[in-house]
């Protein structure tokens, strides 16, 4: 009798506790879905630019980059040298293979390998990161216009996750119910 009054009472706290911390947290999100897409893409339906417009980044993400360091790098460009394709004055350089950015701001960052010629041949990506305000709402509207040229960031839904974190929260509770 004890615990199943110590089970509900715990429950609620539980389930709050849950919803803050599926909230607050950042995911880590491996680029290109899988360790080592960080290559020239075989074609433009391959680049990942197409991988980055079917995603949502939130503020807090972490982009997670597998290659091999020996022979590659990723940079962290400006708009203007993403476009011609410049490495002599990235924002950030990483050679370790094994890199990870935390995106800390909305808006678009832009990335491309540092090796010779790879980012001539498609090696690069644009990844736009969704304001705070669009968090947390069920259904995400599309981003607002952003001024680069780059592919088109189509909408997509949210809710799965939301979905998730509703299960798990049903689950909790039907489990401390009986």
């Amino acid at each position: 009798m004890a615990a199943k009054a110590f089970s509900r009472s715990i429950t609620p706290s539980l389930v709050l506790l849950f919803i803050f911390l599926s909230f607050a947290q950042g995911k880590e999100i491996m680029v290109g879905g899988k360790t080592g897409a960080w290559k020239i893409p075989s074609s433009e339906s391959d680049s990942l630019n197409k991988w980055a417009e079917k995603a949502r980044f939130q503020i807090g993400d972490s982009l997670v980059w597998k290659y091999d360091g020996g022979k590659d790098s990723v940079l962290q460009v400006s708009k203007e040298d993403y476009t011609s394709c410049n490495t002599s004055n990235p924002i950030a350089e990483y050679k370790d293979g094994n890199t990870k950015v935390k995106l800390e701001k909305s808006g678009p960052y832009f990335f491309m390998s540092g090796a010779k010629g790879h980012c001539e041949q498609g090696q690069k990506m644009i990844v736009v990161v969704m304001s705070q305000k669009h968090r947390y709402i069920g259904i995400s509207p599309a981003p607002s216009p952003v001024d680069f040229e780059g592919p088109a960031v189509a909408p997509t839904s949210g809710v799965a996750g939301l979905k998730a974190g509703f299960l798990v929260t049903v689950g909790v509770l039907v489990l401390g119910l009986f």
